[in-house]
């Protein structure tokens, strides 16, 4: 395999949004990017081949896993939780197995982890871990992604918010603004069916009336702070990657409509929402949930956002998506 100056990149979920944005910004810095996923340079399950790739690497990313954005029976739970930690545990073995181990391996995981938190921000030192069963796909996957024995490598777990960008979930988002509908969406009862309660997939009501903190991050910003963290040697462990001003639910939405030159969106209570989501096959806990999440470690190590403030993140992404269209 013919090598370039800045060394093989091997960047794992490349199939996925964030992992395509990835996979082309490596590329484009001069890194010779190979993938792993269902297809690719290398398939999950060979991981023979996978070692060949992550052995004298310079950079591992590993970004798969099953999207959340479905409803959570039985079967979408195992995928879930399998795509993430049999995925991590397969690029554990087969680093360690190498005869030249990368340097450096950062691994997807989810700002979820984290409680839900109206009363102060969660950063990597203070934060209080949650409970349910989105927060214990995190915690499995962390475990899976720390507890193995790679001394040679270095491993940050980036603790990611929601990401903003052409193709993320904003998408739907102004979509709903486009169409009317861009107003908060507003925690109240619902009825718990003991099958929910039992896989931590209820989502109980806190009365947030649309405040629900919502921590987000631009794409831009993943990239940078992966860059970041590749430059900065000290860096390990878990790091969040959010902006520094996390926003609120009804702020939000009221930024999207004026981002789409939208003065009026209706409100979503709790039972419309248990409806609507059920008929997209989607979950509540996915708007609902105060996701209140701070990037201390980054802050603190120095790392400048390129778009810190909401506005301003999205006004650059309706801006791009209009250049694509047009």
């Amino acid at each position: 395999m013919t090598e370039t100056t800045r060394g093989r990149a091997v960047i794992a979920g490349a199939s996925g949004f964030v992992g395509q944005y990835l996979r082309d910004a490596f590329r484009d810095e001069g890194y010779d990017v190979v993938t792993i996923g269902r297809t690719g340079d290398a398939v999950w399950g060979n991981t023979l081949r996978i070692r060949e790739l992550v052995d004298g690497a310079a950079i591992v990313v590993n970004m798969a896993g099953k999207s959340v954005n479905c409803r959570y029976g039985r079967r979408n739970r195992a995928e879930i939780i399998r795509s993430r930690v049999d995925t991590t545990l397969e690029l554990a073995e087969a680093i360690r197995t190498s005869e030249h181990p990368p340097p450096l391996w950062l691994n997807a995981s989810t700002a979820t982890i984290y409680r839900h938190a109206d009363d102060r921000p969660q950063d990597e030192v203070t934060g209080e871990l949650g409970e349910g069963f989105s927060v214990g796909v995190a915690r499995a996957w962390e475990d899976a992604f720390f507890g193995a024995d790679l001394p040679g490598t270095r491993r940050v777990a980036l603790r990611m918010a929601i990401v903003f960008g052409d193709g993320s979930a904003l998408v739907p988002l102004l979509r709903l603004a486009q169409a009317g509908l861009g107003g908060a969406q507003i925690d109240g009862p619902w009825f718990p069916t003991p099958g929910r309660l039992a896989a931590g997939t209820y989502h109980h009501d806190r009365h947030t009336r649309g405040r629900q903190k919502f921590s987000w991050v631009h794409i831009a910003d993943v990239l940078g702070a992966i860059r970041f963290v590749r430059d900065h040697e000290e860096i390990d462990g878990p790091v969040n990657v959010s902006s520094p001003n996390p926003s609120d639910n009804r702020t939000v939405m009221a930024t999207i409509r004026d981002s789409v030159g939208r003065r009026f969106g209706m409100p979503t209570p709790r039972w419309v929402l248990e409806v609507g989501t059920f008929a997209i096959r989607s979950e509540t806990e996915l708007v609902l949930k105060s996701r209140w999440v701070v990037p201390a470690r980054l802050v603190e190590a120095g790392y400048e956002f390129r778009y810190p403030l909401l506005r301003g993140a999205l006004a650059s992404i309706i801006a791009e998506r209009r250049q694509h269209r047009g």
